[in-house]
């Protein structure tokens, strides 16, 4: 441990530490759940409703490319569908609900940095120059994947989940629930996701990862990817090529980074 005044913390020294970054974390997402909860219009009716209807901007472009190179199928969510409410708490308890996710979705550069802030003290004066940046870039990566799942995977998930039957004589009749439930996990799963070049900078940095190991590991990569983007997306080519290219990325870009800090570590160790 070395903490900024060069001393040494006590356990109950680190709880009241941890503590007090939680609390500030909770205000924080409490803060901006109140304001998505209050201005639910904008909330509701112009970002998680949208992306079901034809003039969702993905949907547009979508159907543009479909007519230009004349597939049909490309045009998705012409036909807006209605949702239902089955409890009579249910409008209300989805109301909080969603206001929280988007305190947290929202708050996350700054939950990130109170983090940030803890670990901190626990590191050198060379480790946390080395890691400057890091609450940036991690935002930053969380925000683009954010943007990816909500205007790419989302659009192309309620298209196929919202469209397809078994039956004719069977009707969907989608609960809010569920859609929300929808929305939110894949905008979630997806910039998770995107912090995997961060993830590997951390394991690198502590000597779990390595470049050859990446590499070593890399087609074994491609099948987990694979999985992971059939999980969080419809069951169809196109959707599953769209997901798993950036995620393939990503990867390439954590060899890549990986490499720096071993070469970095090998300077050191030299000097």
């Amino acid at each position: 441990m070395a903490p900024e005044e060069g001393k040494e913390m006590t356990f109950l020294e680190h709880l009241e530490e941890l503590r007090c970054h939680l609390m500030r974390s909770f205000a924080i997402v409490i803060i901006l759940a109140i304001a998505a909860f209050i201005f639910h219009e904008i909330v509701f009716d112009k970002i998680i409703l949208a992306p079901k209807n034809p003039e969702f901007l993905t949907n547009r472009l979508l159907c543009l490319l479909g007519e230009k190179v004349n597939i049909e199928k490309l045009c998705i969510n012409t036909k807006p569908f209605q949702l239902i409410s089955i409890k009579m708490a249910g409008q209300f308890t989805m109301h909080i609900t969603t206001s929280i996710f988007a305190g947290i979705i929202v708050g996350f550069p700054y939950l990130f940095w109170e983090f940030w802030r803890f670990i901190k003290p626990a590191l050198y004066e060379k480790e946390a120059k080395h890691t400057r940046g890091a609450v940036s870039m991690s935002s930053l990566l969380f925000l683009m994947g954010v943007l990816f799942g909500y205007f790419v995977i989302a659009p192309l998930s309620i298209h196929f989940l919202g469209s397809y039957n078994v039956s004719e004589q069977v009707i969907n009749q989608i609960n809010l629930k569920s859609y929300i439930g929808t929305i939110t996990s894949v905008t979630l799963a997806a910039g998770l996701t995107f912090e995997l070049p961060i993830l590997i900078y951390f394991l690198s940095k502590a000597g779990i990862v390595t470049p050859q190991f990446l590499k070593k590991y890399r087609r074994h990569s491609v099948i987990v990817i694979l999985i992971l983007a059939a999980t969080i997306t419809p069951p169809d080519i196109f959707s599953l090529i769209l997901v798993t290219f950036p995620l393939l990325l990503l990867y390439e870009a954590g060899i890549v980074i990986s490499k720096r800090i071993y070469k970095k570590l090998e300077k050191q160790s030299q000097d």
